[in-house]
């Protein structure tokens, strides 16, 4: 081990629908932000104060088209990743910077799927789990983790 750790857990609302982008050779990715709240209050004036925090999210391949089938504005998830940041060039030739989570686990705590149907269930009517590990390359995108 090389001593260092980049890990971040969040759980928090997202903030629109999850947008994808399409490569050549079938590979995709995701992105979504997310938003996490903190509670406090102003001991000056005893206001209740809430403080957002907004977080690019980045989802790859069937974590992605998962992602985009079953979630949408508003929803709750439970995300583990680690922090990355890039830059590029803008059209107007100036450099752009931003931190992003690369997510490698998720686990969907509320969905418009459980919004409708109370419950997220199988063929046979089985309640199933709802972690995904993003890092699974294997699984088929007809074998969702729920």
């Amino acid at each position: 081990m090389n001593g260092t750790l980049n890990k971040v857990m969040l759980i928090g609302y997202l903030g629109d629908d999850v947008k994808m982008h399409y490569f050549e050779g079938g590979n995709c990715i995701g992105r979504f932000q997310l938003a996490t709240n903190e509670v406090y209050v102003n001991k000056t004036t005893n206001e209740k104060i809430t403080s957002t925090e907004w977080h690019n999210l980045v989802v790859r391949n069937k974590a992605a088209e998962i992602c985009e089938k079953y979630l949408s504005k508003g929803d709750k998830i439970y995300v583990e990743g680690r922090i990355k940041s890039r830059q590029w060039q803008a059209e107007d030739g100036s450099t752009k910077h931003t931190m992003e989570i690369q997510v490698t686990e998720f686990t969907f705590l509320t969905t418009k799927k459980d919004s409708e149907n109370n419950k997220i269930s199988d063929s046979s009517g089985t309640t199933k789990n709802t972690n995904f590990d993003a890092q699974n390359k294997d699984l088929p995108i007809n074998d969702l983790p729920f």
